[in-house]
């Protein structure tokens, strides 16, 4: 069992695009989302993943994910998931230890832009940069499992 300790946070400006050191292209849909755990399909490049996640609301969740052959997760994708799919560009910023994953969200979750940071401890230390804004973590409407029932776009505030 791996544990994932993650901080979710909402961007103040377009600075950390200077340091972006490579972006890779996700799609991924989710097979099922319940109060206890979501199941997901993701691909990117030539790779795919099943992914179980708990939903405990926070910092830190159980996290599960195994490789399948991208033919499988195609097909999951087309025929199982729920829709619309979660579309992005995840963008890597290496900041000291850390490495900052910013997700640049396309379709129906267009012009939502969210940092996160994976930690190794739970109370582990780390700097936030300047273009860092509001922690989201708690905040379950930033979830991509939710983002597919609610996306982006349906917003109003």
């Amino acid at each position: 069992m791996a544990l994932e300790i993650e901080h979710k946070f909402l961007l103040v400006n377009d600075a950390w695009r200077e340091e972006v050191s490579h972006s890779v292209y996700y799609k991924q849909g989710y097979l099922s989302s319940q109060p206890t755990s979501s199941v997901r399909v993701r691909i990117s490049d030539a790779q795919a993943w099943l992914n179980i996640k708990s939903a405990t609301i926070g910092n830190h969740r159980q996290e599960f994910e195994y490789e399948i052959p991208v033919s499988d997760a195609n097909t999951i994708l087309d025929d199982l998931c729920h829709k619309p799919l979660i579309e992005k560009i995840r963008h890597f910023v290496q900041r000291n230890q850390h490495t900052w994953e910013i997700d640049e969200f396309k379709g129906d979750n267009a012009g939502l832009i969210v940092a996160e940071i994976e930690l190794s401890e739970l109370d582990e230390a780390f700097a936030k940069p300047s273009w860092i804004g509001e922690e989201v973590t708690a905040d379950l409407r930033y979830y991509n499992n939710n983002l597919v029932k609610y996306p982006f776009k349906a917003w109003t505030d």
